[in-house]
């Protein structure tokens, strides 16, 4: 099981920008009503700007277990992130998780 799943510290520490494109209206998976448009290009997913950050499509307990209600659609930072990076440390380290032991 990976650590995602009872994590999603990364889910409530960064901004999450993206592409237009990535959006329904525009093609792409992310429903409309989670992306807030940042400029003509860009959108970021609701919730991800307010301090401290929360990605409105997370559902449960940091640290005890976590859901993506759009995983299947969600964009593509949210794709790349990977469990184990530094970026990932960090947001564990936000929000009083240990560090995750070696690559995963």
């Amino acid at each position: 099981m990976s650590a995602c799943t009872s994590c999603g510290a990364c889910c409530a520490s960064f901004r999450v920008d993206f592409s237009v494109f990535e959006t329904q209206a525009e093609g792409g998976a992310v429903p409309n009503g989670l992306a807030v448009e940042v400029t003509a290009s860009t959108c970021r997913m609701r919730g991800t700007d307010h301090a401290p950050p929360r990605c409105a499509a997370l559902s449960g307990t940091l640290g005890v277990k976590i859901g993506c209600g759009i995983y299947e659609w969600r964009p593509s930072p949210c794709r790349e992130f990977e469990e184990g990076s530094d970026a990932c440390e960090r947001a564990r380290h936000r929000h009083g998780l240990p560090p995750l032991s070696g690559p995963h």
